[in-house]
């Protein structure tokens, strides 16, 4: 199975499991070991990745944004936040074409415009950190 699909799974997961309070284990008995991490991942960090959203959703108190849309959102910061191995770009292409797909015709540019703004920052915070000009 694609990893695309496997995000795919963890963003329907996690949002299965804050609509309806299922159980993220039961939720995700059958999944792949990717889609488990990220999933979980999400549930560990929830409350770091709904700051960073909300802190990037300029006028938009979080509870406003759909719940399918702020999961896509946190997988792909848990992504860029926690797995080395996904460039950020993918994280966002990613998320950005589950919205196109699953969502409301402004969920796109939503979600790209947080996602991106969050990028830019890490990416300038990361080279701070590295002793790097930003």
């Amino acid at each position: 199975m694609r990893r695309s699909n496997q995000r795919r799974d963890a963003v329907f997961a996690c949002y299965q499991q804050e609509v309806t309070d299922r159980p993220l284990s039961v939720l995700l008995a059958e999944a792949k070991p990717f889609t488990v991490e990220l999933a979980e991942g999400v549930e560990d960090h929830r409350d770091q990745l709904d700051e960073t959203i909300a802190g990037y959703a300029k006028g938009w108190d979080l509870r406003r944004i759909a719940p399918l849309e702020k999961n896509i959102m946190r997988v792909a910061l848990y992504e860029m936040n926690f797995r080395e191995d996904v460039p950020f770009e993918v994280a966002i292409d990613e998320a950005v074409e589950t919205a196109k797909k699953f969502c409301g015709a402004e969920a796109p540019g939503f979600v790209n415009g947080i996602l991106g703004a969050a990028a830019r920052d890490m990416k300038t915070d990361a080279g701070e950190s590295n002793g790097e000009a930003a």
